[in-house]
């Protein structure tokens, strides 16, 4: 068999795997040590004598390439940033960027809800996890929702796709693995996020005074909070924009000149900051211990996914499926946005069937290449290009792109990962029932996805200046 032909057979094996239940880590990385095994042993005509040097060198990169990419200092913001998070959550800082949502934007029909959204974006600022954001929000907004009235069902599924903003809006876990794979700059990437996050909460808001007036039991304004009781509401949650604007003054300096320093660096002293401030507002040492451990805990899993997908991704290099899929791409006869929105429906559908880390990292390797043949290649200039764009450009743009879909995913039956979260926190709620409620956000979504489309520019204004 042809290298090209192999990979095709192992990537079967893979989805096979997949869809039996293994674990997409331990999945892609057995199919990646056999699929090259099967390679080097074929360059060997199948001599049952050469089967052990096969083997050999298979192992000897599979056990090479995880060291090689993991190492990288881009890598070590996931954990930080993830640290972030589970800090702020016990310095207290989620419940006080509620509290100023609600003051602020209560009064709005169904502005509970749309405090909570506001309020998972604000709280995603500081958070690089999407999981934990849902699972926080599930014990403080959906009991807040509750009292007043609220469709517990619409009130789970405001919360579950509200967590979905923390894959987009910096920093990000996603959108560092998403540069690592495909070799951009994180720095900018991060960049990117900002708008388009913004951009996503502010439409889920308006989706939701929408149904609140055609429906008003979907959705009860809050009121009586005067503007002094408002402004209070800001000071205990100022530390949120505190840590945001450090992390943006590591990636682009505003005021002009070098960033103040590297992403990690920032990601760091954020987390020192939040760190500084759960101290402050009495964190016990076993709430330390537990952020601690749970930001190990999911490290721990994303870098087991990174890892055994990596083996994949190094077999798919030899196989050349990447180039010969960009090749095939490029061949179509039809318009290269038509291409590229079918492959963004493609990452729908398998989105609800695969969690949003491991489904990128296995489509990334041989996806990513052909959208960026299809724009006219890595260094096309914007005027010689398919989308109007530069090749670093067109990587970022697809990058935001793609990480949308990953939060499309992870609100999807029967794998919406968000939905599992908020039900299980929520003794009366079921998964059936948050499903339910995130289905109108399915409508956000796509209306999203559609103005990233028609104009880029909301994604690739900050990255411009940087």
């Amino acid at each position: 068999m042809e290298p090209i032909e192999i990979g095709i057979a192992v990537s079967g094996v893979l989805l096979v795997l997949v869809a039996l239940g293994m674990r997409v880590a331990f999945a892609a990385g057995l199919a990646g040590l056999l699929g090259l095994i099967w390679i080097f042993w074929s360059k060997k005509g199948y001599d049952p004598a050469e089967f052990d040097w096969a083997l050999t060198v298979a192992v000897k990169i599979a056990g090479q390439v995880p060291h090689s990419k993991v190492s990288s200092q881009a890598l070590s913001l996931i954990p930080t940033f993830i640290l972030i998070g589970y800090l702020a959550y016990y310095a207290g800082l989620t419940k006080a960027l509620f509290e100023a949502a609600k003051r602020w934007v209560g009064w709005l029909p169904g502005g509970l809800a749309v405090s909570s959204v506001f309020a998972t974006a604000g709280f995603s600022a500081v958070s690089g996890a999407s999981v934990a954001t849902a699972a926080v929000f599930a014990r403080i907004a959906i009991p807040e929702m509750l009292k007043v009235g609220y469709d517990k069902r619409f009130a789970a599924g405001v919360v579950a796709a509200g967590g979905t903003l923390a894959s987009l809006i910096p920093p990000s876990a996603i959108l560092v693995i998403y540069a690592i794979i495909v070799e951009q700059d994180v720095g900018k990437l991060l960049l990117a996020g900002f708008i388009p996050g913004a951009f996503s909460a502010l439409v889920y808001g308006t989706l939701i005074v929408g149904l609140a007036l055609v429906l008003p039991r979907f959705g009860p304004p809050v009121e009586g909070y005067t503007w002094a009781q408002r402004f209070a509401s800001i000071p205990p949650a100022f530390p949120i924009f505190f840590v945001v604007a450090i992390i943006i003054l590591f990636i682009y300096n505003p005021f002009g000149g070098d960033a103040w320093g590297t992403p990690t660096e920032g990601g760091a002293i954020g987390a020192f900051v939040v760190f500084v401030v759960a101290l402050y507002h009495g964190m016990r040492w076993s709430q330390l211990k537990d952020a601690l451990l749970e930001t190990a805990k999911l490290s721990a899993m994303i870098f087991t996914i990174i890892w055994g997908v990596l083996i994949y991704v190094r077999f798919l290099g030899f196989a050349d499926l990447p180039g010969a899929f960009a090749d095939w791409i490029t061949s179509l006869e039809q318009s290269p946005m038509l291409t590229l929105i079918l492959i963004l429906l493609a990452y729908a559908v398998l989105g609800m069937f695969m969690d949003a880390i491991g489904m990128l990292l296995l489509t990334l390797p041989v996806v990513y290449p052909a959208v960026m043949a299809l724009n006219g290649g890595d260094f096309v200039s914007a005027a010689d290009s398919a989308f109007g764009m530069s090749g670093p450009m067109c990587a970022i743009w697809f990058g935001i792109l793609v990480v949308k879909m990953a939060e499309f995913c992870l609100i999807t039956p029967p794998i919406g990962l968000n939905c599992f979260v908020v039900a299980g926190v929520r003794d009366d709620l079921s998964v059936q029932d948050v499903f339910r409620g995130v289905m109108p956000f399915f409508v956000a979504d796509a209306v999203t996805i559609g103005l990233l489309l028609v104009f880029p520019q909301i994604v690739l204004w900050l990255p411009s200046l940087a």
